[in-house]
């Protein structure tokens, strides 16, 4: 799936930058800038980590 997101000039060219300095894409950084917000607002990120939550939620339960 494709969309666009719109940067400023100077924010894109630090991404670019940072992008060559790790070599890496863009697509790389967004991927992991996406998958660090998503964790600290607790969403998870893939069916493992979804499982994870959901075995980790019921064991709580259970020592209630």
């Amino acid at each position: 799936m494709r969309k666009l997101i719109q940067f400023d000039d100077d924010t894109f060219d630090k991404l670019k930058q940072l992008g060559r300095d790790r070599m890496g894409t863009l697509q790389e950084l967004a991927d992991e800038a996406f998958a660090d917000l998503l964790k600290k607002h607790g969403v998870p990120i893939d069916l493992n980590d979804a499982l994870r939550k959901s075995a980790a939620a019921s064991n709580a339960q259970r020592k209630q």
